[in-house]
């Protein structure tokens, strides 16, 4: 799976299109020059060693890293950063229980393992192929990072979360492609079996021509990660915003995104995926009806957003994180000959339908792909397509925040950058609490999001 074997319905937008829109903008961010060609990745052959490093060792990251490292071929985990010493710990006694029957692809030291807000520049030097697994807010500076010192990469999940940072991935992944290095990222669902069957039977007409889609996450809440009361017992001392902030990141947009980006990438990729391209313009609704009290952070808990396509083709998105609500993780499509829940694979209609072939966990098969492109050095780039789905989420939220139509060039040129100016523990977020420890979020209507 990678950009050279998305539908030929796509090629034209995400392609040209695409690349013609961003061009400017990623000009603009000067970030090319900033990338010298440090390193030439020429492939490697099928018995290699792979020398694998992780950068990020929560929840995601361990299962990713198990992931990689159960690839074919000889493969040893050489290095981890994590920015906090319990989490590096934590993970590695998850990597370690689940590869127990293969402890020869664990060849960690102590003087391999790095702790720190930089520390993911020393793994990233010990290593052939990294796997990013940080908050979503971290990968564009990550991902600049291994592509400058010459590296493969398998990045999660949303690339970006807003504007600067999709530029940024976007300048990155074209020094990639320069250097010949092959690029992941966790959008699981394009290396799926039945939603590949699925979405090439859509593309080639099963349910007629496309009318609507249909797009949720809608569950329970997900954070808080970390409460700043807890934080203090656990640590003997307050801990400063940075330390909060960080550990608590899921609260935070610029960190997370908010959960229309974290989470709900997922369905709005398929939705992009299915009509080959990106939504050009958009508008919507959101707020926060659950999430109350310091620990709750900025994000929104309800976000709906209808998305239209350059074919006029709306998109009806919803996302929510509120208890003992409906739920739904899904895709529906709706054409002039039938319908399609995309993620059970069933068609319905004149042409009805369904996939039975099963396949293997779409988690392991996206690390199957990238190993198998690294090792036989076949063409592999999926850092622009997961720009495109990370900006088509992040205007989302542009659009909740404000209440504003927002187009795409616009999403694509803001100038709002949600990053803090530097990376220490004491250095403060452009996000601080009040005098009650309450944290202010967006009031659309008002809100300036682009």
């Amino acid at each position: 799976m990678n950009d050279s074997k998305q539908p030929k319905a796509e090629a034209s937008l995400t392609r040209r299109s695409f690349l013609k829109t961003t061009s400017t903008a990623v000009t603009g961010g000067a970030l090319l020059s900033t990338l010298p060609v440090e390193r030439f990745a020429l492939g490697a052959s099928p018995g290699d060693t792979l020398r694998v490093a992780l950068v990020g060792c929560g929840g995601r990251g361990r299962e990713a890293a198990v992931q990689a490292l159960s690839t074919a071929g000889d493969l040893k985990l050489v290095a981890v950063a994590d920015a906090f010493q319990n989490n590096l710990e934590g993970g590695l006694k998850s990597i370690q229980h689940e590869l127990r029957e293969r402890p020869e692809r664990l060849a960690l030291t102590e003087e391999t393992k790095f702790v720190g807000l930089d520390a993911y520049k020393k793994a990233i030097a010990m290593a052939d192929v990294v796997v990013i697994a940080t908050p979503p807010g971290f990968r564009p500076i990550h991902f600049e990072e291994a592509v400058r010192q010459g590296k493969h990469i398998f990045m999660e999940k949303p690339v970006a979360v807003d504007g600067p940072g999709v530029r940024r991935v976007l300048a990155a992944a074209e020094e990639a492609k320069k250097k010949n290095l092959k690029v992941g990222v966790g959008l699981q669902r394009r290396h799926q079996l039945g939603y590949l069957e699925t979405v090439q039977r859509l593309q080639d007409g099963a349910i007629g021509d496309l009318i609507a889609l249909r797009v949720y996450w809608n569950g329970g809440p997900v954070g808080p990660k970390a409460r700043r009361a807890d934080l203090e017992k656990s640590m003997g001392r307050p801990p400063t915003e940075m330390e909060y902030q960080v550990r608590n990141w899921y609260m935070f947009n610029w960190l997370c995104g908010d959960h229309i980006v974290e989470q709900h990438i997922h369905n709005l990729d398929v939705a992009n995926w299915v009509l080959g391209g990106y939504p050009l313009r958009a508008w919507g609704m959101g707020g926060r009806a659950y999430q109350k009290g310091p620990d709750s952070g900025e994000i929104f808990d309800h976000h709906a957003v209808q998305y239209e396509y350059a074919n006029g083709i709306r998109v009806f998105s919803e996302c929510r994180q509120i208890p003992s609500c409906w739920g739904s993780v899904s895709e529906h499509v709706h054409g002039t000959k039938g319908t399609c829940d995309v993620g059970l694979y069933t068609i319905r209609g004149a042409n009805a339908w369904k996939y039975r072939g099963g396949g293997k966990n779409p988690y392991q098969q996206e690390h199957d792909d990238l190993f198998d492109a690294i090792r036989n050095d076949k063409p592999y780039n999926e850092a622009s397509r997961g720009a495109t789905s990370s900006l088509t989420v992040i205007r989302g939220s542009m659009c909740t925040y404000s209440g504003k139509e927002i187009s795409w060039d616009e999403a694509m040129k803001s100038q709002i950058d949600l990053m803090p100016s530097e990376f220490t523990w004491e250095a403060m977020p452009k996000v601080l609490p009040d005098a009650n420890g309450l944290y202010s979020y967006a009031i659309p209507g008002k809100t300036v999001a682009v």
